[in-house]
């Protein structure tokens, strides 16, 4: 890597960053602190000593999983005193973008120890061999191979275990979408599965329920109570996209921008994500028109 310039530098980084941006979310959780985590990393790469750096993915990929980490320890506290169900914080994937760690996995994913988080994800989604985590980590590779085997016993309930098309998956969150906004409480109920839980992540900021709401009854007398609000200021749907690997929608609610994911298991809804807190949302106008949909005001 010696003799590179600027341009050169920079254009290295900017091929990787991509994946490393997808690497610090699914340790975090958080749009904002990957993209904070993947910037120190560029910092730190303009200062190595790129002579000897042989692998500028590999030696970058160690930078930002390292800072993962250290994060980790902070967001675990902060998260013991948040107020409500806390969720990741909601991306609009493209279909190129899709793999298997969708938000109930991600949600999971929390109850793992940092090193049993970032050995499962580098191995299992990244590709990245137990010889290369165990530099990163500074551990053996037979441990790293025993932090992700553990990992993965303690996630397997929360992996997508019956393959829907993309189609049909919308199919059933614009069904969703049109029954609850429309007050269709018969429709509804046909839509969910007996055990539906309904998480909403206010963080204290905004109108959320404070804890899950469990069971198909719950449910549809939690819908029952927001047909007044719906009746009132009626939803304003901004795009039907898929939310953290799930189907689901973007809406503008009574004035509050808020994302609905949908778990589905043989046609029927068994989880409902909503996402309202406003500091969790903020990356989202950027994203949408990104990804050309219309500008949210």
């Amino acid at each position: 890597m010696a003799g590179m310039t600027d341009e050169d530098v920079r254009t290295t980084f900017g091929a990787v960053r991509p994946r490393l941006i997808r690497i610090a979310y699914r340790m975090l959780g958080s749009v904002s602190e990957a993209e904070d985590v993947v910037q120190e990393a560029f910092l730190r790469w303009l200062n190595a000593d790129r002579a000897a750096v042989k692998e500028p993915s590999a030696f970058l990929g160690r930078i930002v999983t390292r800072l993962c980490l250290n994060q980790l320890k902070s967001a675990r506290r902060r998260r013991e005193t948040y107020l409500g169900p806390w969720l990741p914080e909601p991306v609009v994937e493209q279909c190129d973008e899709l793999d298997d760690i969708t938000l109930p996995l991600m949600i999971a994913l929390e109850r793992l120890s940092p090193l049993e988080r970032a050995a499962f994800l580098l191995h299992d989604v990244f590709g990245v061999s137990f010889d290369e985590i165990g530099e990163t980590l500074g551990r053996k590779a037979a441990t790293c191979r025993q932090l992700a085997s553990r990992a993965r016993v303690n996630v397997r309930e929360t992996r997508p275990r019956f393959a829907m098309p993309r189609e049909q998956g919308m199919e059933i969150a614009a069904a969703f979408f049109a029954a609850s906004r429309g007050g269709d409480l018969h429709k509804l109920r046909s839509l969910l599965a007996t055990g539906a839980i309904v998480y909403a992540d206010g963080g204290g900021k905004t109108v959320a329920p404070r804890r899950p709401i469990v069971g198909i009854d719950e449910v549809i007398m939690l819908h029952a109570s927001l047909r007044l609000i719906f009746a009132r200021a009626m939803s304003r749907l901004v795009r039907y996209e898929f939310i953290n690997g799930l189907p689901g929608f973007i809406t503008i609610e009574d004035g509050v921008l808020q994302t609905t994911a949908i778990e589905i298991e043989r046609d029927r809804i068994t989880a409902i994500y909503v996402t309202r807190n406003p500091d969790k949302l903020k990356h989202l106008p950027e994203m949408l028109t990104y990804l050309g949909a219309p500008a949210v005001h």
